[in-house]
């Protein structure tokens, strides 16, 4: 059953709709490390290179990522554990999974500072699965976004869903995903803040994702920003630690 037809569909129209909006790119570094529950440390070195499509109430982001992934070949990049099994330690690197996001704008109230945004996102296996770059499965998410400002600080909280394609390399159940945190403004460009994430356990055998971050951004306009991040994770679905940098500048 496609729980998530809608998601095409979605995606398409953020493209048509924003018709005269403003563009961006950039690129990041981020590393990790960890168990995930399996005895054995795996590093994971990632370069995401982005590009943004900003026309209000629209917003349209490109994530190609370069990984670099040190361990015994079963933990994959975002999913974590498999039962893959271990095949001694190697050394894998080059392009992930590449992953398309839209997201509208679908409610905002100036006066309470309250909003509500739509996103869909769209991963496609451009990773190669037998290397353990990626899934090989095409794989959607729908997630509903809210947020309020309260003076200099705004809370927010996300709930999403995951249906995941089929896979040669690893079995992967759907799952629900969510995301509570707050941030405060520093001043008139930069802020810091905090997040708990959590994803349901997508792997037999594996376990449900949990991690705490804690981050910087310097937003100077629309799509002008950069940001740090320290990740701590909380499960055995999550790195023991992460940290990365990103910057995005528009045209």
């Amino acid at each position: 059953m496609r729980v998530l037809a809608v998601l095409p569909a979605l995606l398409a129209a953020s493209a048509v709709f924003a018709a005269d909006g403003e563009l961006s790119a950039g690129a990041g570094i981020d590393y990790s490390k960890g168990n995930y529950g399996t005895g054995s440390e795996t590093k994971i070195l990632s370069i995401p290179f982005m590009a943004r499509y900003d026309s209000d109430p629209w917003k349209l982001k490109l994530t190609v990522p370069y990984l670099r992934v040190t361990g015994q070949g079963d933990v994959i990049p975002g999913i974590g554990k498999t039962n893959r099994g271990q095949r001694g330690e190697t050394t894998e690197s080059g392009i992930g999974d590449t992953v398309l996001a839209g997201t509208y704008g679908a409610f905002y109230d100036a006066q309470s500072k309250l909003g509500f945004d739509l996103t869909a996102k769209l991963k496609l296996p451009t990773g190669d699965e037998q290397r353990g770059l990626g899934t090989g499965s095409v794989d959607q998410t729908l997630q509903l976004e809210g947020y309020k400002g309260i003076d200099r600080l705004t809370v927010f909280g996300t709930l999403g869903y995951t249906h995941f394609g089929d896979s040669d390399v690893v079995e992967l159940k759907d799952g629900f995903l969510y995301e509570v945190g707050a941030s405060t403004r520093l001043d008139a460009t930069d802020s810091i803040g905090a997040s708990l994430y959590g994803r349901q356990r997508v792997v037999e055998g594996g376990s449900p994702q949990r991690e705490l971050t804690f981050f910087w951004n310097r937003r100077v306009a629309k799509a002008q920003r950069l940001q740090a991040y320290l990740l701590v994770g909380l499960s055995d679905g999550s790195p023991d630690v992460g940290l990365g940098v990103s910057a995005l500048f528009s045209f």
